[in-house]
């Protein structure tokens, strides 16, 4: 999508994009605005109702030419991530993403401290089962089509042994919930089963279904999550995680149904990482090096960087504006980021997901008077 400059006078261009799915509903506007001798590209963003944090894309006045073009970026950037400019927000309506929207969307979680986790190990209503390092995908079988569909709602392809392990389940249509990491899918939900859509039921009630369902499987390539369910099975799995340098735990309650989306607080399914994480924007390529520096938005909208990272032979260097994970210690208060790892590029993540406030801060130790 492409708005121009319109009118004798060369009025300035606007636009507001939209953006509902699952519990999001937000807003997104972009205008060039006349400034001294040249123009300013501005932008706005948030919730759909709240107050607005704005921005300017330009820290100086620039010739038209140049606004026009950082504009049509901007709009181009959004509308590729599922905005879009009709108040009814259906994700990619009119885009070229349009025809990978399945409005089909993941239930997300929450974190949790430690001092939480040991909370809910205690509850025989919460289970509990490895949070996978991988990527959700939820998975659509469909009589002889499997379809892959990543957390925002997007299809994506799927390894082609995964696939026909799904293929061979003992249903004509299903919906399953899981992580796929490399050609292994583990999956720790069922959402729909031929007629009956289960979203409503227990989870406990789902986790069996799945079970019974990718346990007629004989492809290793297809799996069920292991579940702990008793607080002596929940503690053994929790310290065998962290013996295996696991990234987690997910704690799950057993008598929620789905929800899309993730709640504002707390909510039914909830994780515990053991070692931190950060989703953060490529700022730039490094020159000459295998990095890339890193940045992060703070509350005010604007881009703070946070150091750089290697990235690994095995691994293609990612260009300006691509998402990635990075894998760190801790964080210096300001954002700087301490022994960061390369984990891959998101391409299932938003850059408004990029925030400062996702880091695990280094504590400050205060020196004692003498």
């Amino acid at each position: 999508m492409t708005t121009t400059l319109s009118g004798p006078g060369l009025a300035p261009a606007a636009v507001t994009l939209y953006y509902r799915a699952g519990g999001s509903d937000k807003v997104y506007s972009a205008a060039i605005e006349p400034c001294g001798d040249g123009f300013v590209v501005t932008f706005a963003f948030g919730r759909r109702g709240s107050t607005l944090q704005t921005g300017t894309k330009t820290s100086a006045p620039v010739p038209l030419a140049q606004a026009q073009k950082l504009f049509d970026k901007l709009v181009k950037d959004k509308t590729a991530k599922g905005y879009t400019p009709g108040e009814g927000a259906i994700p990619y309506a009119g885009t070229e993403r349009a025809g990978r929207a399945t409005c089909v969307l993941p239930q997300l979680l929450n974190p949790v401290e430690a001092a939480d986790a040991e909370r809910l190990i205690a509850d025989d209503d919460w289970w509990a089962q490895p949070k996978f390092d991988g990527r959700r995908v939820l998975i659509l079988k469909d009589r002889e089509t499997v379809t892959g569909i990543n957390r925002t709602g997007l299809t994506i392809p799927l390894p082609a042994a995964v696939a026909a392990a799904v293929l061979s389940v003992p249903s004509d249509r299903c919906l399953l919930d899981g992580e796929l990491v490399g050609d292994v899918y583990h999956c720790f939900d069922l959402l729909t089963r031929d007629d009956d859509d289960l979203r409503d039921e227990p989870y406990a009630r789902r986790y069996d279904a799945a079970m019974d369902l990718v346990d007629t499987v004989p492809h290793n390539t297809l799996r069920y999550a292991e579940t702990a369910v008793t607080t002596e099975r929940k503690q053994r799995l929790v310290e065998q995680l962290r013996r295996d340098d696991a990234e987690g735990v997910v704690f799950k309650h057993r008598l929620a149904p789905y929800t899309h989306g993730r709640p504002a607080v707390g909510g039914p399914q909830l994780k515990l990482k053991f070692t931190a994480t950060a989703s953060c924007r490529v700022a730039a390529v490094n020159a000459g090096r295998r990095s890339v520096a890193v940045e992060l938005r703070d509350s005010d909208g604007s881009w703070i960087g946070v150091g750089n990272v290697t990235i690994p032979p095995n691994q293609a260097v990612p260009k300006a504006g691509d998402i990635v994970e990075v894998r760190y210690l801790y964080a210096f208060p300001g954002g700087c980021l301490y022994q960061p790892m390369y984990l891959g590029r998101r391409d299932d993540v938003d850059a408004m997901a990029c925030v400062l406030s996702q880091l695990k801060l280094k504590p400050l130790v205060s020196a004692e008077e003498p």
